[in-house]
């Protein structure tokens, strides 16, 4: 587990966007079921999530003319619970992270792994999330 002083800044970048956090289980089953779209970031200390992962996600949220009803995030390597949880809604997908995944009334409808993060710039990663928001949204 990552030390809360290394985590807590990183994690600051969304939540003071009004990504909520998912810390449990219950909050992330109880968000993903709920009607509508809801955003996850599964945010992290790594590289690509600092240099494209959350800056590419809060382009698209800022900057899409649709947007998804609920922005959320849940940090790898310090929400343990809400990490494990939200992958169990990922399946079959490996687990990764960073990630951005996009649910549709509880479905998975667009999944951005690390593999497709890491190497590509924020403004590809916002215009990736811009066409999903638009299609799903």
């Amino acid at each position: 587990m990552y030390p809360a002083e290394l985590v807590l800044p990183r994690k600051a970048e969304l939540t003071d966007y009004g990504f909520e956090e998912l810390l449990t289980k219950a909050q992330v089953d109880d968000t993903l079921k709920q009607a509508g779209t809801t955003l996850v970031v599964i945010n992290s200390v790594c590289g690509c999530s600092a240099g494209t992962a959350r800056p590419g996600a809060l382009m698209a949220v800022a900057h899409s003319e649709k947007k998804p009803d609920r922005l959320t995030t849940s940090f790898a390597g310090f929400d343990l619970e809400g990490v494990a949880a939200v992958r169990e809604h990922l399946l079959p997908y490996p687990p990764s992270s960073p990630a951005i995944a996009l649910f549709k009334d509880g479905q998975l409808v667009h999944f951005i792994e690390r593999h497709m993060i890491e190497g590509r710039s924020a403004q590809m990663i916002a215009a990736n999330l811009a066409d999903a928001f638009e299609q799903y949204c």
